[in-house]
């Protein structure tokens, strides 16, 4: 059952409404962030053509924490996002971390300045989150030039990224899906 207390919006005139002195902000936090991680278990547990290549379900409570959190709030949780997912799969000290550390940390920063600038009202989940994939996977691809395939890459780049489009769009939908229905997230929006 919901009390009227969660309804409310998070207090913080005295820490700030993001600020990680504030208790609820710290709760929020560590929900989405074991969301991340257990998505990123999940994921993990799902057969990959290459080792980078994920579907990037474990971006989901990125995705949701975009209109709740202040952008160094926000970094917390990709941090721990990405750190936790190198500790789940084994991958802290190879390429592979490389990958998704970068892949991740610059589609959230994409999609935070997107939804930031342009407004919720102007870009709605669907396209912060194919913008996200498609910056991820980018990246990925640059990095598995450098790294690996060299110019085999061109043969991976087209599925590779239509499967980001693909599952930038699912994102998206379920995201929109959820906020549109979700009393605990607009309890938690930045106003």
């Amino acid at each position: 059952m919901i009390s009227e207390t969660t309804l409310t919006a998070l207090p913080g005139k005295t820490h700030g409404t993001g600020s990680l002195k504030n208790p609820e902000v710290r709760k929020t936090i560590a929900l989405l962030g074991a969301f991340c991680l257990f998505l990123s278990t999940i994921e993990y547990m799902i057969p990959k053509p290459m080792p980078f290549m994920r579907i990037g379900i474990a971006n989901l409570p990125l995705m949701l924490a975009l209109d709740i959190f202040p952008f160094p709030t926000f970094l917390v949780l990709v941090a721990i996002k990405v750190l936790g997912q190198a500790l789940i799969t084994g991958t802290l000290f190879s390429n592979i971390f490389l990958f998704s550390l970068t892949g991740t940390s610059l589609a959230a920063v994409t999609m935070y300045a997107l939804r930031r600038l342009l407004g919720p009202g102007h870009i709605s989940f669907i396209g912060v989150g194919t913008a996200g994939a498609m910056i991820s996977n980018v990246t990925q691809l640059a990095l598995a030039w450098v790294f690996i395939f060299r110019a085999s890459t061109r043969y991976i780049a087209p599925p590779f990224l239509g499967m980001g489009v693909i599952t930038g769009i699912l994102l998206g939908l379920f995201c929109e899906l959820f906020v549109s229905r979700s009393r605990w997230h607009a309890a938690r929006r930045i106003r």
